[in-house]
């Protein structure tokens, strides 16, 4: 791994160790590879992997401090952004990845085993069922999520597993003023709000990232979420 990676988390106050940096790489080799065959990203040149997959989703601890996390769960992981990033720079979090495509949770199972990650474990499935689900209903100190969906839709989707003291932290692109008051209400209904926007560009970068901070202080309503494509087609008002 460059010193790239090593550098640009360093200007977000935190140091890589060697063994995360040898994870990282075998992390983006995994990544390249895989993406020959099936579709889990268009970056795939070195310097844009580091910066727009490692370093941005690293990038939340400019929001929150981890270390005092316990338990993650990040929805619609997609390639494992944020939540293997997060694995590697905070080795004691136990962390669920959660991702609807059962070829991204086999390509995740393969990095895990690769990397020999310990507490992590990958869900197949969809938010909506497994927030209805016991085994994982209000049990995460953090929710993360770098999908790319309105604010109030995946609120929705991600209140539900966040016990109450928790938070959900949701990667947003630069500019969301607007998304975020009209999600003001939908948040208050899960049981949460708003406690900070933090804007951070990338360093050495032109790289906008927000990360929109919510904090859970009572239990979500048991209907929350809706069911399956409910949320999306009809966010809460």
């Amino acid at each position: 791994m460059s010193h790239l990676l090593y550098d640009t988390v360093k200007k977000m106050n935190h140091e890589l160790t060697e063994d995360m940096l040898s994870q990282f790489s075998a992390y983006e080799k995994l990544l390249v590879e895989w993406n020959e065959k099936m579709n889990l990203t268009a970056i795939t040149e070195h310097n844009e992997v580091v910066i727009k997959h490692f370093a941005d989703s690293a990038a939340i601890i400019k929001a929150m401090d981890l270390e005092k996390i316990g338990m993650i769960i990040d929805i619609g992981t997609g390639a494992g952004f944020p939540g293997i990033v997060l694995k590697i720079l905070f080795p004691h979090i136990k962390i669920t990845l959660l991702d609807s495509l059962n070829k991204r949770i086999n390509f995740l199972n393969e990095v895990i085993d690769n990397l020999q990650l310990k507490n992590i474990e990958t869900i197949h499935g969809r938010a909506e069922d497994f927030a209805q689900d016991k085994k994982y209903r209000e049990k995460y100190d953090l929710c993360v999520s770098r999908a790319v969906a309105n604010l109030a839709t995946l609120s929705e989707y991600c209140i539900p597993f966040v016990k109450v003291g928790g938070s959900f932290v949701s990667y947003k692109a630069g500019e969301c003023d607007e998304e975020v008051k009209e999600a003001r209400n939908a948040i208050s209904k899960l049981g949460s709000n708003i406690d900070k926007v933090v804007d951070y560009v990338l360093p050495d970068t032109d790289i906008a990232r927000t990360f929109v901070v919510i904090t859970k202080n009572k239990n979500t309503p048991k209907m929350y979420p809706r069911k399956a494509g409910v949320p999306s087609k009809d966010p809460l008002k």
